[in-house]
């Protein structure tokens, strides 16, 4: 059944090939995005490696070989609460899609400044949505995509279940009691504290206000197009590879193309979870065909095909490359090495089966990465961003995004 969708961030990386996903299973969607994620590109002097076309050539070309019309608004979600509102009261949507937050742990880490960015949109706009919902009475299922990064890399080996920890509470008479609580969280940046105080604005909304939400636990993306984005060269989607912004897979495969050791941070025995965006847009709307109850506890699900360790992964680009592999000092301050076994239950038992990432579509991602090599910063490629309170004075210091409007 068609519903109408509104997609908060759909000009970013995981957002507009999800707008065009749902669009082609015939869903009304509207993007709604600040466009902020192209400026900070401007800024750190590393644009997408793909050449992104303007929001309008994308949507009419998508048009053009679709036949199904997307709307934009453009609109700060966490600066304009009352333009925000109208928006939600005019298209009362059935369904939102939100990806509207700051997405990048080393970004969010750079200084002071880039903190207080971070926790001001991420936080601001999760709770303007849930607010403008719960305020306008609307019957909206919320898709919030979080991430695997709120429960830490601690190392203990204990399987992450999707969201919830059933657990015994001694009563003063003795008694023992069951509860069922939030799976505790070990935020390993900015950016991860405010996913995970995320979780607690969702707890609340959901039995308040009983709003029927789903938050999504991802892993780290890998790939960069889907069915939809390898349409058209105009449709064709981010990607990233700088320090702060690209993921370690694609800062290996920048490394590789440009003939550079692929730069292993400590001893790269960090187990990670991975997920290619073909996947992610295909889990997005498993979540919009399957949407909770009003009154519902929040409906969490682990977002993760695969668990591989760094070193893991690197080895991996080295045997499709033949780059060498070399072990720099790690900027975060987290465990040398740790387990991470995740519970993806839900989206397998409804009918996911991920990409591996084996499988021959890593092979296109190498493509891409030597096919637009010339587009290259090279220099941004490193992590800058350290994690040391004290380290931090020595990075070079950005200006962090204003918040008018473009």
């Amino acid at each position: 059944m068609s519903k109408t969708v509104l997609v908060l961030g759909g000009d970013g990386f995981c957002g507009w090939p999800t707008s065009l996903h749902l669009s082609a299973l015939g869903h009304e969607v509207v993007i709604v995005d600040n466009f902020v994620r192209r400026r900070i590109a401007e800024q750190l002097e590393a644009p997408s490696l793909t050449p992104i076309a303007s929001i309008d050539e994308r949507l009419n070309t998508w048009k053009d070989v679709s036949g199904h019309d997307i709307d934009i608004v453009e609109l700060d979600i966490a600066q304009d609460y009352p333009e925000l509102r109208r928006l939600l009261a005019s298209v009362r949507p059935d369904a939102i899609v939100h990806f509207a937050e700051q997405r990048a742990a080393p970004y969010s880490m750079r200084d002071a400044a880039h903190k207080a960015y971070t926790v001001d949109n991420n936080i601001n706009g999760t709770h303007n949505v849930l607010a403008a919902i719960a305020e306008l009475g609307l019957d909206a299922h919320l898709i919030h995509l979080g991430t695997m990064g709120v429960y830490g890399y601690v190392g203990d080996g204990r399987e992450i279940p999707e969201g919830y920890l059933d657990v015994t509470v001694d009563g003063p008479d003795g008694a023992r009691h069951s509860r069922r609580i939030l799976y505790p969280t070990k935020p390993g940046s900015i950016y991860h504290l405010t996913k995970s105080m995320d979780q607690l604005m969702f707890q609340f909304y959901a039995g308040n206000d009983r709003l029927p939400i789903t938050d999504l636990h991802q892993g780290i993306v890998w790939g960069t197009q889907t069915e939809e984005t390898r349409l058209e060269p105009a449709l064709i989607n981010r990607f990233d590879y700088d320090g702060d912004y690209g993921t370690v897979l694609n800062r290996f495969l920048m490394q590789a193309a440009a003939g550079r050791p692929l730069t292993v941070h400590g001893t790269g025995g960090q187990t990670r979870a991975f997920i290619n965006i073909q996947d992610t847009v295909r889990c997005i709307a498993l979540a919009l065909d399957n949407p909770p109850a009003a009154g519902d506890p929040v409906r969490i699900i682990n977002q993760v095909a695969e668990t591989r360790r760094v070193r893991d992964l690197a080895e991996l680009v080295s045997e499709l490359t033949g780059a060498e592999i070399e072990y720099v000092d790690n900027p975060r301050s987290e465990a040398a090495e740790n387990d991470l076994t995740v519970s993806n239950a839900t989206l397998t038992g409804l009918g996911l089966e991920p990409i591996l990432l084996r499988d021959e579509l890593l092979t296109e991602t190498v493509d891409i990465a030597l096919r637009f090599i010339d587009r290259a910063n090279l220099d941004t490629i490193p992590a800058t961003a350290l994690w040391s309170g004290q380290a931090e004075r020595e990075v070079p210091q950005l200006q962090a995004p204003r918040f008018a409007l473009r």
